[in-house]
């Protein structure tokens, strides 16, 4: 087991703002430094952080980390744990799941990379999933009945994503699905050493919960037509996902023992694949290829060639064959150099341990095959990638000798029997609020739209639930914000602190100049995350240490123990650990209740706001009769939440 923790090469820490020579922020300042009035004054605005803008699922990270590290509290009766869930599942249901397959976007763009190394957001959903599971922590509960029904064709991270807002919205869901069990490519993409059953089959237990109805082994254009399904709902939301994969574009390639990665892990992931052949040739560089090559190194071969008739083909079933299996020979290949490969790059590390080899740099150009059309081996050339396409560098060709050839270069949907809805190229076109191009009632979300990540169909889904619930309401599509995410909302968090501002009588409010201390609304607050991600160099980075991330520890998988393990590789952090690493959010654009402005403010015009009143977000106010405008509230700020903008 592993449990190295090293820093990222740190970059060096500045506590300087400005630099030689720089003198923008200081124009002004005979305006500035006058001692009867203000020429501007601290106002606080609220950005959305990069890594919440990076995240296509949308989820508050800055959120549910600050309730985890202590700073933002639960309403009275609800753990801080059941609270970080219920903030991480407003927009992602499965933070058991995601937290360990998610390849995180919110990471590599995670400003805290400026001071020393990403905060590991992954780790921490982990936790905040696994401790719901462990507690109980049930979903909210579904709305008030709103008398209309939605079919969601498709039971992958999409429609469930989808099914879930629905409920919440008062709609009622049912879900068609050509599987035995829900759950699309979470179930039957992933292997389960990656996304253990359990925790999927209880994650989407709890969404069924909420009321939802299912159709299982049901194909919507071969067992109902899509008459029918019109006929019978409101709405209908297209999930189908991306079962079929895309084949090798060379000569060759439709050989009997050539197959798709999403095909061989669907027969696995179904117990339908034993073991493999000796050589097996995994074509691909990103997660995919990587589960196929993973897999195929588990699995084992237990038998000495492929049969030239087929009948010991890579999908038998030999109980006395696997009870004596040895280490298949797995190779993958890449266009990309190893660096560049789609592929997490921890995942390419755990393959490489585990016995894979990786030829990095190389395009298949010909499958080669024997009398009976088989596949004998897939010839290569090293290749460079010009304008993102690969070009053969003359005389490198070699061969690989192989026993099976498995593509794992792209999927695309089948919309057989669905033919209304194929664009040409077996998908379906979205507009921006993933409703389908001239047909009324029919949205559409997930991988059937392109191919992309599972957290993208969770978003994809919770956008497309509330373009479902306007259109049944017969409301206006308005136009999606420039920062597509679940916001942190300030007069929800007041409303839940019984700090609601007091109802505004607009008729007989009177001279409104002089009224910042009415009670009738939120003063000197600016909310542009809808609008604005806040950048690293808005931040005052000088505030905080290098502090090493508190990593997840692995269990080893090597070359020498890796037929037959399917162990989960990750586990999870504790509370503590949990809690230690949330605190290294730098909460980019929102307070995080530092007391640096109270401590920097030479006028002592910054002041606490009284706890009674204080929530997150108010943690502090501005005395705007001793402000002198002298910005170094503004520049100590740590978190980037105070702009020196009062008063332009």
């Amino acid at each position: 087991m592993s449990t190295q923790n090293p820093i990222a090469d740190a970059k060096p820490l500045t506590f300087r703002r400005f630099r030689d020579g720089d003198s923008d922020l200081l124009q002004g300042r005979a305006q500035i430094f006058q001692a009867s009035w203000s020429h501007k004054c601290p106002t606080y605005v609220h950005r959305t952080p990069p890594c919440q803008g990076a995240c296509p699922s949308g989820e508050d990270v800055r959120g549910w980390l600050g309730i985890v590290r202590g700073m933002e509290k639960p309403p009275a009766g609800i753990s801080w744990e059941e609270y970080a869930f219920r903030r991480s599942t407003t927009a992602n249901p499965f933070p058991s799941v995601m937290g360990r397959v998610c390849p995180a976007p919110c990471q590599t763009h995670c400003n805290r990379n400026a001071v020393d190394d990403y905060v590991g957001i992954n780790a921490v959903e982990q936790f905040i999933g696994d401790t719901a599971l462990a507690k109980g922590f049930q979903l909210p509960a579904a709305g008030i009945d709103t008398g209309k029904h939605v079919a969601i064709i498709g039971g992958g991270p999409a429609g469930l994503s989808a099914a879930y807002q629905l409920r919440l919205l008062g709609h009622t869901v049912t879900i068609f699905d050509d599987h035995a069990d829900l759950g699309g490519m979470m179930r039957y993409g992933i292997p389960a050493y990656r996304t253990p059953r359990e925790m999927l089959s209880a994650e989407i237990q709890r969404i069924i919960d909420l009321g939802v109805h299912t159709r299982l082994n049901t194909r919507v254009g071969r067992d109902i037509s899509l008459e029918q399904v019109e006929q019978e709902f409101d709405a209908i939301l297209w999930a189908l996902g991306c079962k079929s994969g895309r084949a090798l574009p060379i000569k060759g390639a439709d050989a009997p023992n050539c197959l798709s990665g999403v095909a061989f892990l669907s027969e696995f992931n179904q117990a339908q694949v034993d073991n493999v052949p000796k050589r097996v040739v995994v074509v691909g560089g990103g997660d995919t290829s990587i589960d196929v090559a993973s897999v195929a190194r588990r699995l084992g071969h237990a038998r000495p060639e492929l049969s030239a008739d087929g009948s010991a083909d890579y999908a038998a079933f030999d109980t006395a064959a696997s009870a004596a299996r040895q280490g298949a020979e797995v190779t993958l290949t890449s266009l990309f150099p190893k660096a560049k490969m789609t592929a997490a790059e921890h995942e390419v590390q755990d393959a490489l341990r585990e016995g894979v080899s990786i030829h990095d740099g190389v395009m298949p150009v010909e499958v080669l095959l024997n009398d009976d059309g088989y596949a004998t081996g897939l010839k290569l050339v090293r290749c460079e990638m010009k304008n993102n396409q690969p070009t053969p560098i003359e005389g490198t060709e070699y061969v690989i000798e192989a026993d099976v050839i498995i593509a794992a270069i792209g999927q695309y949907g089948d919309l057989s029997g669905l033919d209304a809805l194929n664009n040409g190229r077996n998908f379906i076109d979205a507009d921006a609020h993933y409703q389908v191009k001239d047909r009324e009632g029919h949205f559409v979300a997930g991988d059937i739209i392109r191919p992309h990540l599972l957290t993208t169909a969770i978003g994809q889904g919770s956008i497309a639930a509330e373009s479902i619930d306007l259109y049944l309401k017969h409301d206006t599509l308005k136009k999606r914000p420039k920062v597509d995410v679940h916001h942190f909302d300030l007069l929800e968090k007041l409303q839940e602190s019984q700090l609601a501002p007091e109802a505004f009588d607009a008729d007989n409010s009177g001279d409104l100049r002089g009224t910042s201390s009415a009670k009738y609304a939120v003063h000197n607050y600016e909310d542009r995350s809808t609008a604005e991600i806040i950048k690293a160099k808005q931040l005052f980075l000088g505030h905080f240490n290098a502090v090493p991330r508190e990593q997840r520890a692995t269990v080893e998988v090597t070359a020498d123990n890796v037929i037959g393990n399917y162990v989960e590789r990750s586990i999870g952090l504790d509370a503590a650990r949990a809690q230690t690493e949330a605190k290294r959010c730098m909460s980019c654009g929102m307070c995080f209740e530092c007391d640096n402005c109270v401590v920097y403010c030479p006028q002592k015009a910054v002041k606490r706001t009284p706890k009674k009143e204080a929530t997150t977000g108010r943690y502090v106010y501005t005395d705007y009769d001793r402000c002198i405008g002298c910005h170094i509230c503004a520049d100590v700020c740590p978190t980037g939440y105070i702009n020196m903008g009062l008063g332009e």
